[in-house]
């Protein structure tokens, strides 16, 4: 009977639920709106010519709810159950393994949820050691702040939307110049900030338009399609660096921007007076963040940073803009960097020693 009203002529483009062929259909099964009926795919019969085997046998746990809650243990309780595992063990730090995918991402999520009006949540802090999965902080909004001690897979920062993400594992692995994240990190990041005391992957920062970020090293089509904010690079740089760059501006080691640079996009132009200042400023952030002793050795020189600034062939704008993504905070008044960043403490494991 259903079938039958859904197919009347008149209700072909949008059903009437106050038809009286419709609402009979409805009582039938059960329910009092097609609403409820959403996700009630064992309802379905096959039609001539369809294989059987195509039809999914019913479940209850299968069925998609009309309306589902959207308090933060709902979609993706990982964060929460991290949390919790953490402090029954009485650790402040939480351990994190690479099938935690996409932390942070729901509690942006939930704290845009407890906005009231244009006045902002208050600010927090999540601090994880171990291998973080895909998407680690994808997304996360401004007031947000993860850390990390260890190493985290691809796509790092995804979307930042003006959080901010800090990744260490220890003053040793950044000179070594270990690789603590994956590939295509702070893809498609439009604000907020990354610190990444180690090497980063390929693709770094592509399509970026408005993030910071300072990492030690990078692999191959760094800053690709890039069209704002600021990316220094204070190690090794991979090839085709800022193929279809068009905005935004990116500062590589002198030594390390020769031969990398895709010359039908960018250009290595000298750094002026105030950039010097802004990158000490932006140096001395990742040191007070990570306590890496990269940062910590550029900072000692008493010449000036050796650094030249790669910027698209039709850079628009100036550099007074281009810089206005770095935050006006003072790096002084930033929390003293975990005893593990530093690699005073013992690590969860010998690979961050």
């Amino acid at each position: 009977m259903l079938v039958e009203a859904l197919a009347e002529p008149v209700l072909h483009a949008r059903p009437d639920p106050g038809t009286p062929a419709l609402r009979a259909g409805l009582a039938d099964l059960g329910v009092r709106s097609l609403t409820e009926l959403r996700g009630w795919y064992d309802r379905l019969e096959t039609q001539s010519g369809l294989d059987a085997l195509l039809v999914i046998p019913a479940a209850k746990a299968r069925r998609v709810l009309p309306q589902q809650t959207t308090v933060l243990d709902a979609g993706m309780p990982e964060l929460e159950l991290l949390l919790d595992h953490a402090q029954a063990a009485g650790s402040a730090t939480p351990a994190i393994y690479n099938f935690h995918r996409s932390i942070g991402t729901h509690l942006s999520g939930e704290r845009m949820r407890q906005q009231i009006g244009n006045e902002p949540a208050p600010a927090a802090s999540r601090e994880f050691h171990g291998t973080a999965g895909q998407s680690f902080g994808a997304f996360l909004a401004a007031g947000l702040t993860l850390k990390l001690v260890g190493e985290a897979n691809d796509y790092v920062g995804k979307g930042l939307s003006g959080g901010t993400i800090v990744i260490g594992a220890g003053a040793n692995a950044s000179k070594r110049g270990d690789v603590l994240v994956g590939n295509t990190v702070l893809y498609g990041a439009t604000s907020g900030q990354l610190y990444v005391a180690g090497q980063a992957g390929e693709r770094f920062a592509v399509r970026n338009s408005g993030a910071v970020a300072v990492v030690e090293g990078v692999g191959q089509h760094g800053c690709e399609y890039m069209t704002g904010g600021i990316a220094a690079i204070l190690g090794p740089v991979g090839l085709n660096f800022g193929s279809g760059m068009t905005g935004g501006l990116a500062y590589l080691l002198r030594s390390e921007a020769d031969h990398v640079l895709n010359l039908e996009f960018v250009q290595a132009c000298e750094q002026e007076e105030t950039e010097e200042q802004q990158l000490r400023r932006l140096l001395e952030t990742h040191l007070a963040l990570t306590g890496s002793p990269r940062a910590s050795r550029l900072l000692a020189l008493r010449s000036p940073l050796p650094f030249v600034r790669i910027q698209p062939l039709h850079f628009q704008g100036t550099l007074e803009t281009a810089w206005r993504a770095l935050p006006a905070f003072v790096p002084e008044s930033l929390p003293a960097p975990a005893a593990s960043y530093l690699g005073i403490a013992s690590s969860p494991s010998p690979h961050y020693a």
